[in-house]
């Protein structure tokens, strides 16, 4: 054993997981989302910024509301998911970093620049949206990610006005049970030597 998890944890969250396409009627509880949220936010994004934010679309009224910005096939995959989640990053993270890196409570005016301080949203709450399907993952449930959408549209309807807008769509997430036949074959990886080189 070269590896410290139990080989079932390896092949839940790496070796057997997909992405799912479609799902049982099963809902997906708060209590499940709050179990991922619980595992997922120890792991780490520089300086502990935690931009990400999580909207959960439960309601029929907020699921149209979303669905006529999904492109393609897409609106009908996010109509059928017994869960949907906006994974968004949030521009005004750094407000939250006083809290957050106690150590340092002044930098938060490293992101004052607007520019620097989207460009770090994006990327953490990027890692974090891989960290938050291997939590879903964890919870025995499967997840879809979509990027196929009208960011701009999304944004506006969930986050107002650009002129106000504090975060930005990067995925909707479809959340549940996966159903039958719920993915396609496992696509090809790249080799060891293919991505790692020693210098």
């Amino acid at each position: 054993m070269r590896l410290a998890l139990d080989p079932a944890a390896q092949d839940l969250l790496f070796r057997e997981a997909r992405t799912a396409n479609t799902f049982t009627s099963e809902p997906v509880t708060d209590e499940q989302i709050r179990a991922v949220h619980d595992l997922v936010k120890y792991a780490p994004t520089s300086m502990n910024q935690q931009p990400l934010r999580i909207v959960l679309v439960r309601s029929a009224e907020a699921r149209e509301r979303l669905v006529r910005h999904m492109v393609g096939n897409n609106a009908a995959k996010v109509s059928a998911a017994p869960l949907v989640a906006l994974l968004a990053a949030d521009y005004e993270f750094h407000e939250k970093l006083p809290r957050l890196f106690p150590h340092r409570p002044e930098v938060r005016e490293l992101f004052a620049d607007r520019a620097v301080r989207e460009e770090s949203a994006r990327f953490n709450a990027t890692l974090q949206i891989a960290y938050f399907i291997l939590g879903v993952r964890a919870a025995g449930l499967a997840a879809g990610p979509i990027v196929g959408f009208d960011t701009e549209g999304l944004d506006r309807e969930f986050f107002g006005a650009r002129e106000q807008r504090t975060a930005t769509v990067l995925t909707v997430v479809n959340l549940g049970k996966p159903a039958e036949n719920a993915w396609s074959a496992r696509l090809p990886r790249l080799d060891f030597h293919e991505v790692v080189t020693t210098v």
